[in-house]
């Protein structure tokens, strides 16, 4: 029989003005200082900030989930 998990999710913004996959990854290194047992993510929306012409930063939302201690 394997145990039943049950998960938390939070949303997070995370940014970057390198790339999505920068932003993504700041979001989740940032949440694991402070949340412990992440074990997935969802990325919801993804945006940009255009400055002359050109893209400048990167913006993601994301839901991140991780489970319960205890219980």
């Amino acid at each position: 029989m394997t145990d039943n998990a049950v998960y938390k999710i939070v949303e997070l913004a995370g940014s970057s003005p390198v790339s999505f996959d920068e932003a993504v990854r700041a979001a989740i290194t940032r949440a694991n200082a402070s949340l412990r047992h992440i074990r997935w993510f969802e990325v919801t929306q993804m945006r940009g900030h255009v400055e002359d012409g050109r893209v400048a930063h990167y913006q993601v939302e994301l839901k991140v989930g991780f489970t319960l201690e205890g219980g």
